[in-house]
């Protein structure tokens, strides 16, 4: 049966692998996006989940042309890397207001419908980054590991009413941001992966679908790594 999904920031990288997994299994899929033309395929929401308004209007609008969420993905997310003398307040506050804060408003936005169907699915894109630190990314970091004592709260408090929280964990993962690493930089990471490889996309959206299945219904409070092993002891 259709459901009803949302992938925030579905519009490229994992995002957009993830929302293409969602409706290749037949559901029907919103994406939300800041700037840029959408993919095809989805009902497109431009939303900047920094703002509250955005995200109240968004979810009015998916709610009227596809249905109340039922299965939401927080991945909308930016980085801001340097490394801590060089960090400025707004650098670390707009990557917090924007990864974890904005992780909040569309949690918040989409628990209020699936509360009253006592029925439903989040999943909050978090990082590897997130359990073993990264220099250079003090302010990702501490956005992504927020994440993980937010979904175990929400587990806690939604758990009642069928309602599954969780955390997926990518390492490194092919993307565009991955492509412009150079060949050394890349093997240095290559190195400390237990299976010498990077993932991909679909790697993580797969997941992510096993998460929001049936299959995963006694699933709740979980950080699932798609990492290789990098992570592995966090």
């Amino acid at each position: 049966m259709a459901r009803s999904v949302l992938v925030t920031g579905g519009n490229r990288g994992i995002g957009l692998a993830v929302a293409q997994a969602f409706a290749a299994q037949g559901d029907a899929v919103a994406i939300t996006y800041r700037s840029g033309e959408p993919p095809s395929g989805f009902l497109a929401v431009a939303c900047d989940v920094t703002d509250s308004a955005q995200v109240a209007a968004a979810f009015a609008e998916i709610a009227e042309k596809q249905g109340p969420v039922e299965v939401l993905v927080a991945n909308a997310g930016i980085t801001r890397d340097t490394l801590l003398m060089r960090m400025s307040d707004d650098d670390f506050s707009d990557v917090l207001d924007a990864n974890l804060t904005g992780a909040f408003r569309v949690i918040r936005a989409a628990a209020k419908a699936m509360v009253r169907a006592r029925s439903g699915r989040i999943i909050l894109m978090s990082s590897v980054v997130a359990l073993t630190g990264s220099a250079g990314q003090v302010n990702y970091a501490a956005s992504k590991a927020g994440m993980v004592g937010m979904a175990r709260s929400l587990a806690r408090e939604l758990g009642s009413r069928s309602i599954t929280v969780n955390v997926v964990a990518p390492g490194f993962i092919e993307t565009d941001m991955t492509a412009e690493l150079t060949d050394e930089r890349k093997s240095a990471i290559l190195e400390q992966i237990p299976l010498a490889s990077l993932g991909t996309p679909e790697d993580v959206a797969n997941t992510i679908i096993f998460l929001s299945s049936p299959a995963a219904r006694y699933i709740t409070g979980a950080v699932v790594p798609v990492d290789g092993g990098l992570g592995m002891g966090h």
